[in-house]
């Protein structure tokens, strides 16, 4: 980061107090913000809870949840959850320094946009300290690949987005903005985009807990062919709020941002994998270690373990780099040198990477990261990359195996064979880049013979499932 004479660090001249409910948890919330000391940053502080814990919007204390951005508290129960369009308008309004009080989980979804927290951060006017400003600054271009997200951020003298979304939806298809972000861009372009969703998936995220205080009055929603009870505010408001989110967890760098930035379908994870690099990149040109830049980065709020993130520099170096989460559980973890002395499983032909969740006897999480080095892609198929179906299938399996050996004695004696697959699924192609998710539970043990169930999924969709059964005999 850099202090740069020019502008001064700010804060808001006075409290201003907005209240409402909850997007995804459904709990009403009062959100007060504060003018702050020089020096403090943006914290927010968690007044419902005794001692009033406070979490700083830093890319360390951000761990991502399914749809949202949540900062994790220092305590148990202390975590922001939803946190992106109120960071958004922080970010737009040039807040270096501000104390957000909340009285519950999430800051109110309000209409669904970050129009009434920008609103109600330039009503409360600017003071303006000693100090300068801080700023992210790059020296080289960072390209990062997370799934189906691909960013590159050069440098800029400004903050600038590109953005590309694309959606199977009639109203919304291939999207695509180029947007200044400073305070009077932010206000007219992006400020009043809301949230959407669609209807075929309120079942499914309302089971998970998600969605409880949306409706269509805080959020656009789709429905197979047209909208329900809404109307847009622009045609592209779709790819607006995409463009508002990105601006949000960019404020997770800790200071202001000066960089142009392209996001094609950015997600919560892409984007504060990219802060992650960016800051890396920074601090690097600095020759300093990149201590901020440090953090936690996850798949989601319970996977634990580690996501991955192809980066690319402007040399031309391209890593596959694993970056530790962090999770309200301490979870078993197992490395793959740890792996190697469990199943007799082999390059090229090992396809986990790590466990993440064991519960002996019940179920399994693994991960395998999917990379273009992968020596099938040679052939399947040249200049379309898409991972074999069967072998998505085998890494379900040797996660599985993982689990059934796990609770052995002698175990180095033994080996699994599988003896039988059904309702075997597959729902979506998985390419380079992408971090399948193999989830297994077990459904019979008789004997030797154990059935299981298993799923795989990309970024929390499924892309393929079945059941399988196995023995465990002598080597």
């Amino acid at each position: 980061m850099v202090a740069i004479n020019g502008p001064r660090r700010q804060t808001i001249a006075r409290p201003i107090t907005l209240e409402g409910i909850g997007l995804h948890l459904g709990v009403h919330c009062r959100i007060t913000f504060r003018p702050a000391p020089e020096g403090t940053g943006v914290v927010f502080r968690r007044v419902d809870l005794p001692g009033a814990p406070e979490v700083e919007a830093r890319v360390q204390n951000a761990a991502l949840s399914e749809r949202r951005t949540q900062l994790v508290g220092a305590s148990p129960g202390a975590d922001l959850h939803t946190v992106e369009h109120v960071l958004a308008a922080v970010v737009a309004t040039d807040m270096d320094d501000l104390i957000i009080d909340v009285d519950g989980p999430e800051p109110p979804v309000l209409d669904g946009s970050a129009g009434p927290f920008f609103e109600a951060l330039v009503s409360a006017g600017v003071a303006h300290g000693s100090r300068p400003a801080e700023y992210l600054e790059l020296s080289e271009s960072v390209r990062v690949i997370d799934g189906a997200s691909v960013y590159e951020a050069h440098p800029a003298s400004d903050l600038r987005l590109e953005v590309t979304i694309d959606f199977p939806h009639p109203l919304i298809g291939r999207q695509h903005g180029c947007y200044v972000v400073d305070r009077a861009a932010f206000g007219r372009e992006l400020a009043g985009a809301r949230t959407f969703g669609f209807t075929h998936e309120v079942e499914e995220l309302r089971a998970k807990g998600l969605i409880q205080g949306a409706s269509t009055t805080n959020a656009v929603v789709l429905g197979e062919s047209g909208l329900i009870d809404a109307t847009l505010r622009w045609p592209d408001e779709f790819v607006r709020h995409k463009a508002m989110d990105c601006v949000g967890d960019l404020a997770l760098a800790g200071c202001r941002v000066r960089a142009h930035v392209t996001a094609v379908r950015p997600s919560h994870r892409g984007t504060i994998t990219l802060v992650r690099e960016m800051m890396r990149a920074a601090h690097g040109a600095a020759g300093a270690t990149p201590h901020d830049a440090g953090g936690v980065m996850g798949a989601d709020e319970d996977a634990g373990g580690r996501a991955a993130a192809t980066v690319e520099r402007t040399d031309g170096r391209q890593e596959r780099r694993m970056v530790e989460a962090t999770t309200k559980e301490s979870k078993q973890v197992i490395l793959v040198d740890e792996l190697m002395k469990v199943i007799p499983h082999r390059y090229p032909f090992l396809f986990v990477d790590r466990i993440l969740e064991v519960e002996e006897g019940k179920r399994i999480v693994g991960i395998k990261n999917v990379t273009i080095n992968e020596p099938y892609f040679e052939g399947h198929f040249p200049g379309h990359p898409i991972m074999p179906g069967v072998l998505i299938i085998e890494a379900m399996a040797q996660v599985g195996g993982v689990l059934l050996m796990g609770g052995l004695t002698e175990a180095e004696n033994k080996v699994v064979y599988f003896m039988s697959l059904d309702n075997v699924k597959f729902r979506r192609p998985v390419r380079p880049g992408d971090q399948i998710r193999l989830e297994l539970e077990i459904a019979q043990i008789r004997g030797r013979v154990c059935k299981m169930r298993g799923v795989a999924k990309v970024d929390g969709d499924v892309v393929a499932e079945a059941d399988m059964a196995a023995m465990v005999r002598d080597r």
